[in-house]
């Protein structure tokens, strides 16, 4: 049974040219680029090409990418690396948390949107161990969450501002540019989360003006476990993780130099092709959403319809639940609520934009890739439409 794979947004498979680039790393070079030996030379030139790659794809220079462990390691630097600075100074020695401890001194403040990555949600409440006050800030029905929402809890004491550049589950783009400017004329930091941008839209962090901004390989046909933090020039950080110094000071350990070098690959075929690919997917998930729409009579709801969106992504509620299709349609690769306590990505997601739970075990989310064909999108319309009408005469 051949896959029609339609989840792009959480992982994608690598690219043969993307494997090919790694083979080397696991074996002739398999030494670390911090080693003196003279084969490690090598090594750390790929990394720095690597690197290259990767800055270039974001447009910044290439010491303002930190390589780390996937998306989920990258958002807690952006988070809690900030904090920490913000929270003692820049001077290490002073990082003794003075709050709650000191009652003189005002708490910091942080912003974060409802509807990011579990990865943000859990470091901002971190935060509170820190002495941090959080504030979420919610989004409307289209999942759009607007500057003036986040300009109304601005408080004297606000230092971080949290939100993504577009979401993965609804695919709505988020307004960053302008909530970086309103921030920084008040000294406050922004870390964006863009895991499920970069591949899809072209991403420029001297556009967006953003502090700092995550990003992981896998989502654009890199490999699983590594990612990287862009930081802002001249940004003070501080490390979460503790021993031999790497990555600009901001990461301990080894580095993963295959999924390193294999991120460079991916980055440096992203900055080629993710323009020309924005048509395509657009096309597709239009043509999925017809299909469904003519072969279920107007019947489903297309989440966000409204908002500017991912080109690759898109949320569509059926008529019956996502759980009885995806059992009736095995050969579809998609994604569906899978927990309501505590609540998945998706559940979180759909229930911040008001959906109740009757509709979000409807939803199905879709993300095509470049590999996605129109053919591959007639058949999923078929086998969908199928597996509703059935479940609806059972």
């Amino acid at each position: 049974m051949s896959l029609l794979y339609l989840d792009f947004n959480r992982t994608t498979p690598m690219a043969p040219s993307v494997m090919e680039s790694m083979q080397a790393f696991w074996s002739t070079h398999f030494m670390l680029p911090s080693q003196s030996h003279v084969h490690a030379s090598a090594v750390g030139e790929a990394v720095d090409g690597a690197r290259e790659n990767v800055s270039m794809l974001l447009g910044c220079d290439p010491f303002e990418v930190v390589f780390t462990s996937g998306g989920t390691e990258a958002n807690n630097l952006g988070v809690l690396g900030a904090a920490m600075i913000s929270h003692a100074g820049s001077d290490p020695s002073d990082l003794i948390p003075s709050y709650p401890c000191n009652c003189d001194v005002p708490p910091p403040h942080a912003l974060i949107s409802e509807i990011e990555d579990e990865s943000v949600v859990a470091a901002a409440k971190h935060l509170r161990l820190l002495g941090w006050r959080v504030d979420w800030v919610p989004c409307d029905t289209q999942g759009f969450v607007s500057v003036e929402a986040f300009a109304s809890r601005f408080e004297p004491t606000t230092r971080l501002a949290c939100l993504q550049l577009a979401n993965p589950v609804v695919g709505t783009i988020q307004p960053i540019r302008e909530l970086t400017d309103r921030c920084h004329s008040r000294g406050i930091r922004v870390h964006c989360d863009a895991t499920a941008a970069v591949g899809r839209i072209p991403v420029d962090v001297h556009e967006l003006r953003v502090d700092t901004l995550s990003l992981t390989a896998h989502k654009f046909y890199g490999p699983k476990g590594c990612g990287a933090l862009y930081v802002r020039r001249g940004l003070d950080m501080h490390p979460i993780s503790f021993g031999e110094p790497r990555e600009m000071g901001l990461r301990a350990g080894s580095e993963n130099v295959p999924g390193i070098v294999g991120f460079g690959a991916a980055a440096s075929l992203t900055a080629r092709c993710v323009e020309e690919a924005q048509g395509t997917l657009e096309e597709l998930c239009e043509r999925l959403v017809e299909g469904l729409s003519a072969t279920l009579d107007g019947r489903i709801r297309v989440f966000a319809e409204h908002a500017e969106r991912l080109p690759n992504t898109v949320a569509i509620e059926l008529t019956t639940e996502a759980k009885r299709v995806q059992k009736a349609a095995r050969q579809i690769v998609a994604a569906a609520a899978q927990s309501e306590s505590p609540p998945d990505e998706i559940t979180r997601v759909l229930r911040a934009i008001g959906c109740t739970d009757r509709q979000i075990g409807r939803t199905l989310r879709f993300s095509v890739g470049w590999t996605t064909s129109r053919e591959q999108i007639d058949r999923a319309v078929d086998l969908i439409a199928e597996a509703c009408e059935h479940a609806s005469r059972s």
